[in-house]
């Protein structure tokens, strides 16, 4: 009898939901596009609007520029600031310039923002878990710089030196890993036991749900594939918690032509999921080059339903209204 021929596992794809675009990046990208409608181009960006290297190419055909500091902005111009939001200074520099602004800064981080002002004036020691140099961390600690204390992971936790441990309170960048800020917070406590925790979770809703959907596919999956740019932080972070998931392999991608073939040698399951801050044809993309290579079973993970939105910057919503009575006036 001859040896029987091992059948070769079926190739599938567990695909993440939900993924992709939360409603701060919506909001933010649309914000740029009525701007430029309303407005004309050229609308100035502060920073990229969302860290995806396809959105920002495609808001600069539309007429869009981004700049790294409000200096760059001719005087009298239109200046939009991002989703991460900015420190007060910004807003100052921006006055100064005469430049008409409106502030697409996500209201979730916003929210953060709030706290941050309203902890130090109580005078409590704020103690900031987040990735220095990332525009979000920036931004919060200029609302307080004189309380704020950035605390980069759990290895920070050692050197962090208070006034007074009984008045101090943790705060995080939204977009972080929820085991790894729990892990700070834990190390955090130790170290004060009198450390007081924010009024509400501070990790975004939609950095949450992406998290957790890779977590409930990363077990089974042989290779995950995230598309994001690697400067966003909450794609990034997607890459880290499949490999703690249990997930063979892992990487970050912004278009399908950069996945390598060779992390397809011996997969047989292959789980998908974007950044909050990458739109959906950018997925399609990565379906469709699976597809060709035999990945054509698309299996949905489901973590979590999500119908938050958020309505347009006060700024641009005034704006548009006026015009929109203008022509109904005729």
């Amino acid at each position: 009898m001859g040896g029987m021929t091992a059948v070769p596992p079926a190739r599938r794809v567990l695909l993440a939901a939900p993924r992709g675009y939360c409603a701060g990046v919506d909001r933010a990208v649309i914000a740029v596009e009525k701007a430029l409608e309303q407005y004309g181009a050229p609308v100035y960006v502060r920073h990229e609007i969302v860290h995806n290297k396809y959105v920002v190419q495609t808001l600069e055909k539309k007429g869009a520029i981004f700049v790294e500091e409000t200096a760059e902005v001719p005087e009298g111009s239109i200046v939009m600031f991002s989703a991460h939001g900015v420190a007060p200074t910004v807003h100052a520099e921006a006055a100064e310039r005469k430049l008409a602004t409106i502030d697409a800064t996500c209201p979730l981080v916003t929210k953060v923002h709030k706290e941050a002002v309203r902890f130090a004036q109580e005078d409590y020691d704020i103690l900031l878990i987040g990735h220095e140099g990332h525009e979000e961390v920036i931004g919060t600690s200029g609302e307080a710089p004189d309380h704020i204390t950035l605390v980069d992971g759990p290895e920070d936790v050692a050197k962090v030196e208070v006034r007074d441990p009984e008045k101090v309170v943790w705060l995080s960048q939204t977009t972080l890993s929820v085991d790894e800020t729990m892990e700070t917070v834990g190390a955090l406590k130790t170290k004060f036991p009198g450390l007081v925790s924010p009024p509400s979770d501070d990790i975004c809703y939609a950095t949450q749900n992406r998290q957790i959907a890779v977590k409930q596919m990363g077990a089974e999956a042989d290779l995950v594939i995230v598309v994001g740019s690697r400067n966003s932080s909450n794609s990034v972070r997607l890459v880290e918690v499949a490999l703690g998931a249990g997930a063979g392999d892992a990487h970050l991608v912004d278009f399908a032509e950069e996945i390598d073939e060779a992390w397809l040698d011996g997969v047989s399951t292959v789980g998908v999921t974007s950044g909050a801050s990458v739109p959906e044809v950018l997925v399609e993309g990565v379906l469709e080059w699976l597809s060709q290579r035999g990945f054509e079973d698309v299996e949905i993970v489901k973590a979590a339903e999500e119908s938050i939105t958020f309505s347009l910057p006060k700024e641009l919503r005034r704006d548009l209204r006026e015009e929109a009575t203008r022509l109904l006036r005729g």
